[in-house]
């Protein structure tokens, strides 16, 4: 029987490798989960509180494409306090159902078929994959590692930039690395795309996750009104409302405008209730956000040490973010790996390969777990790497 195919554009669509373990880990009992991005904290009450009021106060109705003024008030009035820039909410913010979907807007806004999209590896794979469900082609950069620090590699950038490149994407502070690009990375990005004529797309969702100030450096500090940038953000990790499937993107006013458009046809708008429960985090979020900070970095310090004791791995410090991004010698296949670690050890990592150009050979830990989970699952790692390190050895010693 002949069978009428689906889409090219969404076969060529890779499917997640982290979901591909996490769907084995859901089927299994005990295991430790450090594959997802996220806290196991709950969404703070006050946010809850603040949804419920909403829900009370009528609030479950359509909204605006572009998301309540009131929110897009709120955070033009959060950038001024953060960064020290004043997007216009009017024009130039637009809420979203979500981080990704805020990247679904900024790719399909800027991306025909056939076009190229420069994205800096790895990175949390769905810029990447976005790009391709739109029938355009993504073009991995991986950064380079310089004595345990991450620098852009912008010969490499220079080099596979052609007349069909319309977009370059990046993501900090990084998923996975907790690499933070500094204002004179991103002076350089911003220079480079100018040059070029590309759009130029910052994922900020880890902003407020920084151990070396109270934020991390936002495009928008350097940009102009008439500059081809998108800014991507979410409530998902800052307030713990990864559930809750609220974002936004800041950009120039006309692709804002066409944003708020086609929200019409994906999601019409995010939920009305979340939306001003959003806007309570916004006001009232900071003292939370310090007391998480706290908890991050002391984590973030406990699975260091932990990590430093083991052997054949090459650990670079982040600077923002809750992940580690361990390179592991030897390691040639980083799913297999996890695989057998969740099988064995009931641990569950997300394997480098998953991140693009330049993952292949790490493995992704996410520390946002408490401690009682972070302790045995550093635990168990050792013990499995320690076994996998003396399999390595044996293979290696067979004579040929």
């Amino acid at each position: 029987m002949w069978t009428i195919p689906l889409a090219s554009s969404v076969v060529e669509v890779p499917k997640s490798r982290i979901r591909e373990l996490a769907d084995i880990a859901f089927s299994m009992d005990g295991v430790l989960k450090l594959y997802f991005g996220e806290s196991n904290l709950p969404t703070p009450q006050y946010i809850k509180d603040a949804a419920a009021k909403a829900l009370e106060q009528g609030y479950t109705f359509y909204t605006e494409n572009a998301g309540l003024p009131s929110l897009r008030s709120a955070i033009a009035r959060k950038y001024q306090e953060l960064h020290q820039v004043g997007p216009d909410p009017t024009k130039e913010i637009v809420v979203t159902a979500s981080g990704v979907q805020a990247l679904n807007l900024g790719i399909r806004c800027t991306l025909n078929p056939g076009d190229e999209a420069l994205v800096l590896t790895p990175a949390w794979p769905n810029g990447a994959c976005i790009v391709r469900l739109f029938s355009a082609l993504p073009r991995e950069i991986p950064l380079l590692l310089k004595d345990k620090n991450y620098e852009i590699d912008f010969d490499q950038l220079e080099g596979v930039t052609t007349s069909r490149t319309k977009l370059l994407v990046y993501t900090s502070p990084s998923n996975p690395l907790g690499w933070v690009a500094s204002l004179q990375d991103q002076g350089k990005l911003l220079e480079f795309c100018r040059r070029h004529r590309l759009w130029l797309l910052a994922d900020e969702v880890y902003e407020r996750i920084y151990y070396e100030g109270n934020v991390a450096p936002s495009l928008l500090r350097l940009c102009t009104r008439d500059d081809a940038v998108i800014v991507v953000q979410s409530f998902s990790k800052t307030y713990c409302m990864t559930g809750w499937r609220l974002g936004w993107l800041v950009a120039r006013s006309d692709l804002a405008q066409k944003a708020t458009e086609l929200n019409e046809f994906i999601v019409s708008h995010a939920p009305a209730m979340a939306q001003k429960a959003g806007e309570t985090a916004l006001r009232d979020g900071e003292p939370e956000i310090r007391e998480m900070i706290g908890k991050l970095r002391d984590q973030r310090g406990f699975c260091i040490r932990a990590l430093s004791s083991m052997k054949r791995l090459t650990l670079p410090k982040p600077e923002g973010a809750f992940y580690l991004f361990p390179r592991i010698e030897g390691l040639t296949d980083s799913f297999g790996f996890c695989h057998s670690l969740l099988l064995e050890k009931r641990v569950g990592l997300a394997p480098g390969v998953a991140f693009g150009a330049g993952g292949e050979g790490s493995v992704r830990i996410c520390y946002a777990a408490d401690r009682s989970v972070l302790e045995p699952a550093m635990e168990r790692l050792a013990e499995f790497l320690e076994n996998w390190s003396c399999t390595q050895t044996r293979i290696k010693a067979r004579p040929w």
